[in-house]
């Protein structure tokens, strides 16, 4: 009986599991179609050159202007600032538990480090605006209370789980007998972990240093919250900026009629904002597969 049933119920569990995947592909596809269409539209109003290259971003005031630079320009200090904050952080976490820390002591911190991804993003922006932002008004007065250098703490501590979790798993996916050979030529410890195991593990480190910018990138709600609302072409971390994803928040509120010049440019950003991140995954995504190949 269950003989003469298998192929129906393997056929029913492939078909169901097409259906999973192409249900995933389908969205993404619609995502991706619906920025495009939108954005088109936006863009016979716009100029692509004059939204590429504008310094000014003012869609909801009069007179308007659609430069996309002051909105890219936040979006990037967040980013590589909330990089320094995790960067050096997490990559000696990630030595220590792979190199130095017992097998106990890894199988019971790793876990509570990851722990930190499972915060809602909101909570991080309530501790940087309760938290984060008075201490650095404290240090540096001029700071106003909505600042870039809050903003880059907090997601800083955020994206630090990836980077600790990627790059731990890259250290020790490099062969044992590497740290074995450079330990039969009389490397101590920090010799074998600085000029063996870092540069064979390298470019998955980098890889996941670009995952975790690229995480930076598109959070919303903490930089929302710790960054303001100021479209701003500045590098200044102590002034108030303005990302993409907080743009895209503060339209998207139900306040701006859709079908408008103001609604499409939610789209506009979005595309930007997906071009931005997806370059850098796949980036990301490369160097990992180069990395497999070379210990396979």
């Amino acid at each position: 009986m269950w003989n003469s049933l298998r192929p129906v119920y393997e056929g029913l569990v492939h078909f169901s599991l097409f259906i999973c995947a192409s249900i995933s592909v389908l969205v993404t596809v619609g995502i991706v179609i619906i920025l495009l269409y939108e954005s088109v539209k936006f863009f016979y109003d716009v100029p692509v050159l004059e939204f590429l290259t504008g310094t000014e971003w003012t869609p909801l005031l009069k007179p308007q202007h659609f430069g996309i630079l002051p909105l890219l320009c936040g979006t990037m200090l967040v980013a590589g600032g909330s990089a320094l904050v995790a960067v050096p952080i997490g990559l000696g976490t990630a030595i220590y538990l792979s190199e130095y820390a017992s097998p106990r002591f890894r199988d019971i911190v790793k876990p509570i480090l990851e722990i930190l991804a499972g915060i809602p993003s909101v909570v991080y922006g309530f501790m940087a605006i309760v938290f984060v932002s008075p201490i650095i008004r404290q240090i540096f007065p001029s700071a106003g209370v909505f600042n870039a250098a809050s903003a880059c703490v907090v997601v800083g501590i955020m994206i630090l789980p990836m980077i600790i979790s990627l790059s731990e798993d890259i250290l020790q996916s490099v062969p044992i007998s590497l740290r074995a050979a450079a330990s039969a030529l009389g490397a101590n410890k920090f010799e074998v972990t600085v000029r063996v195991v870092l540069p064979a593990a390298m470019s998955g480190i980098i890889a996941s240093f670009l995952l975790a910018i690229s995480r930076a990138i598109g959070e919303t709600m903490a930089v929302t919250l710790a960054a303001g609302a100021t479209p701003k072409l500045t590098l200044n971390p102590l002034e108030s900026i303005q990302t993409m994803t907080a743009y895209i928040v503060q339209v998207s509120l139900g306040d701006t009629p859709a079908g408008t010049i103001e609604y499409r440019t939610i789209f506009a950003v979005g595309l930007a904002l997906f071009v931005t991140t997806m370059t850098m995954n796949v980036i990301a995504q490369y160097i990992l597969s180069r990395v497999g190949e070379r210990y396979e």
